[in-house]
């Protein structure tokens, strides 16, 4: 999946290229057009357009239309202050009405004021749904004016303008607009606007010098006062002077309460607790993050849920884990309980990077959890994070999660699930790297129509002096779009093939780690059997040597000849991993009846399996269990004084699952410990250590396919209880 997932990077962008040359088989073709005075290249705003079959639109602010036609329709344009023009659609090509002697009808002149108005009341309405709509009612507003527009009105009008583009974002063409408002006409509200717009655009230098005068005003209505105070705040919160900052941040709150202005009373509440959270004074920021919370109550649901939120992002910074899930549960009960947020489908403002949303907080409960080492308390919100984002289409969030849940899984070592998910991640980010390639063009598009109308709104502002340059500038303009245009493909496309170049070296650096550690792995399985093999000769020998030493030859003989034949069963298997439960049982028993000839005197054993047990079903690695047994009879029943048992169960848990298990009533580990000579006591026990290890290795490499514990079998801690867990594959 991973390799298809970077091969199709190079050729995402094929579809989007390919675009341009499709034709539309039906007929229909999209044209666009102006409409403007011959002599001074004026546009003429309200005319109606329309064809022949019923189609209807308007030109706006600067003079422009769209419309969907066929070849061979007529197309018509009306107005009071023109004769009605027709004209047949022969192509696509761009059509321009050029109107001689054009002047505005008495009529229209008469209604300049009152267009005005309704003009700003319009881009106000659409001023946080659509960027576009709202910058042409601007444009319609200021065109109304002509040359008898006054500069109060003009002022008002490029200062919503900068509104606006504070609040998509735009923050140089905010800058610029509501520096030519302030030339037009100085108001509180303009410069207000100026030092939050380079305060948002963190030019803390600038903004500081537009705030710092208006503090010497005396005539300031609360809510400007406050707005000053919180504007400096930031700026000095920016500049890293978290002390002035929060001398700002309380004179703000002072006026804030005293006037009962209850939003920013919550608003300082919460940036004076940030400001104490910055210089590490968590005490300070607690409290004043409680003050904010209690108050959010009060307000809107939507208004406490933001701001439960950022204080859990608060507790998350402090690593105050628990509370941030605590806070985090009940806000998602609260989200819930709102109706769900109705977004027009025209709207095309910036969405926010972290708006608060169900799969988000379940996203960061799940983190929280994670950052304790929680992985399965994780599972479930990282889940449901992922089924409420693919119901929003949240692509961003669903690609993280998925992500994250692949990575618990690998680390609970269930790496199918951990492989699924990562199969679906690779799938949500090619979805994503498409939907972002769109959103780029669509914004690319939409920032040329931006600078388009702002440039054209900068020319209606110069309109009254320098009427007959406007067409000049408008070519020189959209020259410049142009060029500008192809600098940011160029950017674009660099800034892709950088990032194929990087994905194509993680993908081989991966696979590569991947081959070179399960190489490892099998490197040292090997190793691990061939020192088993030695150990369990070793220990064997040592019982003939006892026969030899005590002169039983018949015993001796009887003895080496059982001894060959579990030798040889041992180097048949010794190159496997795994091998059949029931060679690894036939094993056990020859060994535990080798064991039981030597010590009869010792122990009595018993081997136990459960009825119905398809034992060749299940595999399990050579050699696994003879050291359990060996350590029982050698340090468990050899040191007891009355005769011991031995007994090795097996039984079926589950269709996939086995338990072995190995019991002994000896002296028990604790005791067998303290008869240890002191020579034993450094020396480790082999066998065991080689079992741990290639336990280890071999559930890494099988998805841990065996389990052992290790128990005294009674509270005084004689007898040993082994069990040991094998999973079908």
């Amino acid at each position: 999946m991973q390799r298809f997932l970077y091969i199709w990077m190079l050729f995402f962008l094929l579809p989007v290229l390919g675009l341009s040359q499709n034709s539309n088989a039906t007929g229909e073709v999209q044209i666009k057009g102006s409409v403007r005075a011959k002599e001074t290249y004026k546009p003429i705003s309200g005319v109606e357009v329309s064809t022949d079959k019923g189609i209807y639109v308007t030109t706006n602010a600067f003079g422009e239309f769209v419309i969907n036609a066929r070849i061979g329709d007529i197309i018509i344009f009306k107005s009071p202050d023109f004769e009605t023009v027709r004209h047949r659609i022969t192509s696509d090509e761009a059509i321009v009405v050029e109107v001689e002697d054009y002047e505005v009808s008495s009529k229209n002149r008469g209604a300049t004021p009152n267009r005005y108005r309704i003009g700003l009341d319009s881009a106000n309405f659409y001023k946080k749904i659509d960027i576009e709509k709202s910058i042409d009612f601007v444009a319609q507003s200021m065109a109304t004016l002509g040359v008898r527009g006054n500069k109060k009105e003009l002022a008002e009008a490029l200062t919503l303008l900068g509104e606006i583009y504070i609040y998509h974002k735009q923050y140089d063409l905010a800058i610029t607009n509501l520096q030519d408002a302030i030339t037009a006409q100085k108001t509180t509200k303009s410069v207000l606007a100026l030092g939050k717009a380079f305060l948002l655009n963190e030019d803390f230098e600038q903004a500081e010098e537009v705030f710092l005068p208006v503090l010497k005003l005396r005539k300031l209505v609360p809510y400007q006062r406050i707005s000053l105070y919180e504007g400096l705040g930031d700026t000095y919160k920016g500049m890293g002077n978290l002390e002035k900052a929060l001398d700002f941040y309380g004179e703000g709150l002072k006026v804030a309460e005293k006037n009962q202005i209850s939003p920013k009373v919550i608003d300082l509440n919460s940036k004076i607790a940030d400001a104490y959270a910055a210089a590490d004074r968590e005490i300070e920021a607690q409290g004043y993050y409680d003050n904010s919370l209690s108050l959010s109550k009060k307000q809107t649901p939507r208004r406490a849920i933001q701001e439960s939120e950022k204080v859990a992002d608060f507790y998350n910074q402090s690593n105050r884990f628990k509370d941030e899930i605590q806070l985090r549960k009940q806000t998602l009960k609260e989200l819930e309980q709102l109706p769900p947020e109705k977004v027009s489908s025209e709207a095309k403002g910036i969405v926010e990077g972290d708006s608060i949303t169900s799969q988000r907080i379940n996203y960061k409960i799940a983190n929280a959890y994670l950052s304790q080492d929680k992985l399965s308390e994780a599972i479930p919100f990282l889940e449901r994070s992922i089924v409420e984002a693919d119901k929003d289409n949240d692509l961003v969030v669903q690609k993280d999660a998925t992500r994250k849940l692949s990575e618990v899984y690998r680390y609970k070592g269930d790496f199918e699930k951990a492989f699924e998910n990562y199969q679906k991640y690779g799938a949500i980010v090619d979805s994503l790297y498409s939907k972002k390639e769109q959103e780029i063009s669509r914004l690319a598009r939409m920032n040329r129509e931006i600078l388009t109308k702002q440039n054209r709104i900068s020319s209606l502002e110069q309109e009254r002096e320098l009427s007959q340059s406007k067409y000049s500038l408008a070519v020189t303009e959209q020259q410049l779009f142009e060029e500008s245009n192809k600098r940011q493909k160029l950017i674009i496309y660099s800034l892709l093939f950088g990032m194929l170049l990087f994905a194509l070296a993680t993908f081989f650096y991966y696979r590569s780690n991947n081959q070179q550690k399960l190489a490892n792995n099998l490197l040292a399985l090997r190793s691990l059997r061939s020192q088993m093999n030695p150990h369990f000769i070793f220990n064997a020998l040592n019982s003939v040597n006892n026969y030899i030493a005590k002169s039983d030859e018949r015993s001796a003989n009887r003895f080496l000849s059982e001894f060959s034949v579990l030798m040889r069963t041992v180097l048949e298997n010794s190159d496997e991993d795994f091998i059949p439960f029931s060679k690894e049982l036939e094993l056990l028993r020859l060994y535990t009846k080798l064991e039981h000839s030597r010590f009869p005197e010792k122990f009595d054993y018993e081997v136990i399996i459960e009825d119905g047990i398809d034992i060749n079903a299940f595999e399990i690695p050579p050699m696994l269990l003879q050291p359990y047994i060996e350590n029982a009879i050698w340090h468990g029943l050899r040191y007891k004084e009355e005769k011991g048992y031995l007994k090795i169960n097996v039984k079926q848990l589950t269709p996939e699952l086995l338990q072995i298990e190995i019991t002994d009533n000896g002296i028990g580990r604790r005791k067998s410990a303290e008869l240890k000579t002191q020579n034993q006591r450094k020396q480790r026990s082999k066998g065991m250590g080689n079992i741990k290890k290639r336990i280890t290795i071999l559930n890494e490499m099988y998805r841990n396919k065996v389990a052992v514990s290790i128990h005294d079998l009674n509270e005084n801690g004689t007898g040993t209880r082994v069990v040991l867990k094998l999973k079908k594959d």
